[in-house]
């Protein structure tokens, strides 16, 4: 009897991780797909990539996957619902988005979305199809604006030393990230440099990671003191003549001011904030200072702080003082989107869209929805929602206001979905959406500098619609403005954007994967100048008018005249108090990514369930035994989960990995009803890390 071997097909991972791999996918005599590698051909990917992406073919042949248009017959959040056809869900869809049209205006029609694909095609098309109606649109401050403004504060670009350089490093700083659990590549290269070169890992985090556990030096700091921490850093290399200063002369704005200015942060002042002992900052400052050539990885812990923006830029400044720059394998990463010079507009629809139209805060979803005029942006109320990528109800801040948003029976919402979600268990008509081995798309890599193709692999099953051919189909029935966009398929859109972006044809990408990116050595390094007007790296920052990635339009945001001058600690995190005594990190965990893969059987018996990880002793002070029920909350609200004591949590610090679905939560509140939504100093964004809470025995 002959014997079928599975072909290999090729693809990129879609999630929001920055390792953005690249995959070989199997695929079986029957056409479905069985186990998922990392491309061995790819040089960042290396042939590794993380458990749950390994396992795809568990997520896409779920059971629960949705597979036929639905819309609701019940209560809204009952869950109940009926089949119908695809014309007529189209067909009411368009009929409610008209109907807000023209008692309200264009603007109450919030088609909403966000990276459950980093699909270039998938993702993005969604903005053509709200320039082409005039739709409200979104200002997008979920996950990096803190840390992208803080280091282009200093760089100028956002841009850093090839990722792969880790790998002949002498020495690797992980700050704010847990690449064990969230970007496997970095580990990849960071071991590669300890196992060829003898390379030091130091690991700084609030808690014993995963990573942590494999450095030569862990620093536990208390949340939100990022910032003392690196200039304690500072104030020893200069103290101890470890700085570079010729290279501080020739390639930074004030570096005598910088020394002036860090003179009192020393490490006795530093771990009073920070909770370290000062020689643990002596020792870790010595080490830093000692080996040239050190690779700073800067990872988005710092976009989770009020004060993140101010906290990275510090973090950065350390590579500017010991001049590492100038080292291969030296230097400080956080990410590469600056390199890629994509032509989106085919995709996009730029010139169709109306610069007065109003952005409203994806952040701020439970308050717009619940009709806080500043929110709104003086604007009328949104009546009618398109979600794409994107599961509010579970990740947006402050859920207990999102919840009653979504329960209003005067608002008309469509998800276009994998599965049921809790965004989508609130909606009027829920639309099964494909996965992304049964599209065609196209992905760049926030981590690294490959772009990635990602061909379609496999059918999809008879019901589910790509993002695409959905949104096409919608704009022809709402009478959306012509467009070339509109008529293209995914692959016609992906030969478009690189032949207009001078990166060849799709044919050619076809044949190749991906395309590396990676600018030369002295471009990357930034000696030829960083990217201020100056080409010096700013360590005085021109907060709230200066240049960044993500910076919405108008005033800058939160109390940004406060921001310090020069990098500091800035108070302006949620304090600790009598009644709120603990800060509480909503850390990713392991086994889901955001809110997905937390629907696979898997994902959800490696992670147990909902708990909250403390310290003994401060367990001890109210009575908190280990692994009990406990209710954690603020004046946002409660939820209900267990207790872990951890040994290795930062004093008054509490974790929560996530994020669990809310049902998973004994009332159904996930841990997102904690978490604030106030935009932060200069540019906006949530401060998910950023919480002060009261935990009690139940």
């Amino acid at each position: 009897m002959t014997q079928h071997q599975p072909k290999s097909a090729f693809s990129a991972c879609p999630h929001d991780c920055p390792s953005t791999c690249a995959l070989d996918v199997e695929v079986l005599a029957d056409g479905r797909i069985g186990r998922v590698r990392g491309a061995r051909g790819n040089a960042y990917t290396a042939g590794v990539i993380c458990a749950k992406v390994a396992r795809y073919a568990e997520r896409l042949y779920h059971p629960d996957r949705l597979l036929k248009p639905l819309r609701r017959t019940g209560n809204k959040g009952e869950g109940r619902f009926e089949e119908i056809s695809w014309d007529a869900a189209l067909d009411l869809i368009a009929g409610k988005f008209l109907a807000a049209e023209a008692e309200f205006g264009a603007e109450s029609v919030w088609p909403y979305h966000y990276a459950g694909t980093m699909g270039l095609v998938q993702r993005d098309s969604i903005h053509r199809f709200r320039h082409a109606k005039g739709y409200s649109l979104q200002f997008d401050s979920f996950c990096t604006n803190m840390a992208w403004t803080g280091y282009v504060a200093g760089t100028g670009k956002l841009a850093g030393p090839d990722p792969r350089e880790m790998a002949v490093s002498d020495q690797i700083v992980i700050w704010g990230t847990n690449p064990v659990a969230t970007q496997v590549n970095v580990m990849t290269h960071a071991i590669a440099a300890r196992k060829k070169r003898g390379a030091r890992i130091i690991v700084v985090d609030v808690y014993e990671t995963e990573t942590m556990k494999q450095a030569d030096l862990g620093l536990i700091i208390k949340p939100g003191t990022d910032a003392a921490l690196a200039c304690a850093i500072m104030h020893v290399l200069f103290r101890n003549g470890l700085a570079d200063r010729d290279y501080l002369d020739q390639y930074t704005d004030c570096p005598r001011e910088l020394e002036a200015h860090l003179t009192p942060r020393t490490p006795d002042w530093a771990a009073s904030i920070t909770g370290l002992a000062a020689a643990q900052i002596e020792e870790a400052a010595r080490l830093i200072g000692a080996v040239k050539r050190t690779y700073f990885r800067l990872g988005y812990g710092f976009t989770r702080s009020r004060n993140g923006a101010v906290a990275m830029h510090a973090a950065s400044s350390i590579g500017a003082v010991l001049g590492c720059w100038t080292q291969e394998g030296g230097g400080v990463f956080h990410n590469n989107g600056a390199i890629y010079e994509l032509d989106k507009s085919m995709i996009e629809a730029p010139e169709l869209k109306d610069l007065k139209t109003r952005a409203l805060d994806q952040s701020l979803i439970g308050r717009i929805l619940t009709g806080d005029e500043t929110a709104l942006l003086g604007g009328p109320p949104v009546k009618a929602m398109l979600i794409q990528n994107t599961n509010p109800a579970s990740v947006a801040p402050e859920q207990e206001l999102v919840k009653q948003g979504f329960a209003r029976e005067d608002l008309f919402t469509v998800v276009h979905e994998q599965f049921m979600t809790e965004t989508a268990e609130l909606a009027d008509i829920v639309l099964p959406a494909t996965q992304f081995l049964e599209h065609d798309d196209i992905y760049k890599g926030g981590g690294h500098q490959y772009l990635l193709l990602g061909p379609k692999a496999t059918q999809a099953p008879d019901g589910p619609r790509e993002n695409l051919d959905l949104l096409n189909d919608l704009a022809r029935r709402v009478g959306a403005k012509d467009h070339p966009g509109f008529s293209m398929s995914a692959r016609e859109h992906i030969d478009w954007m690189l032949k207009a972006s001078g990166y060849g044809t799709l044919q050619e990408l076809e044949a190749n994967k991906w395309i590396d990116l990676q600018p030369d050595f002295e471009t990357a390094h930034y000696l030829k100048g960083f990217g201020h007007a100056d080409g010096k790296f700013h360590f005085r920052p021109d907060w709230g008018r200066s240049n960044a990635p993500n910076k919405p339009a108008g005033e800058p945001m939160g109390p940004w005249n406060a921001m310090p001058e020069l990098p500091d600690h800035w108070e302006v995190i949620e304090q600790a108090d009598d009644q709120h005594p603990f800060r509480l990190v909503t850390a990713p965990a392991r086994s889901f990514l955001n809110s997905s893969f937390n629907e696979t059987d898997s994902s959800r018996k490696k992670e147990g369930r909902p708990e909250v990880w403390l310290r003994p002793e401060d367990a001890d002070r109210f009575g908190i035994k280990d692994g009990a029920r406990v209710k954690m909350g603020n004046r946002r609200g409660i939820v209900i989960l267990h207790a872990r004591h951890l040994e290795t949590v930062a004093p008054g610090t509490v974790i929560s990995e996530g994020i669990w679905p809310n049902a998973a939560f004994e009332d159904g509140r996930g841990i997102n009803t904690l978490t604030g939504a106030d935009p932060v100093a200069p540019y906006g964004g949530a401060a998910y890390h950023d919480t002060a809470v009261w935990i009690r025995a139940s």
